[in-house]
């Protein structure tokens, strides 16, 4: 299974992208996740890295984690993988959707300041 397709599939993750960086926050921290396994098993390409903000620095994600790469800004409420992650009602799914969509519209602007400075 690849990464892409354990997270899909994977019932604590549900194809959450803000749950999968956590998964992959603790892979770099050697400490457990519902994706250990997986990541785990390519660890060549997150050696590539170096460390967790290495990682994030490299795929312009620094606007899904505070400014010390140590916590990742959820899209809802996050209980250490302890219940389902897609939101319960209407309200909770209309606060996890803004969340969701300031983050891609903050790193469509990133990439595009990347792309035009070179930053």
């Amino acid at each position: 299974m690849t990464i892409n397709g354990a997270r899909g599939v994977n019932h604590k993750i549900q194809d959450r992208f803000d749950l999968t960086l956590e998964c992959i926050r603790r892979y770099y921290l050697n400490q457990q996740s519902p994706l250990t396994d997986v990541l785990e098993r390519n660890a060549n390409f997150f050696q590539l890295f170096s460390d967790f903000k290495g990682y994030v620095d490299y795929f312009l994600l620094q606007d899904l984690v505070k400014t010390d790469y140590e916590v990742i800004k959820f899209w809802s409420n996050f209980d250490n993988f302890e219940t389902a992650p897609l939101p319960k009602d209407k309200n909770e799914y209309l606060s996890y959707k803004s969340e969701l969509l300031d983050f891609v519209q903050a790193r469509n602007q990133r990439i595009l300041n990347s792309a035009i400075n070179g930053e």
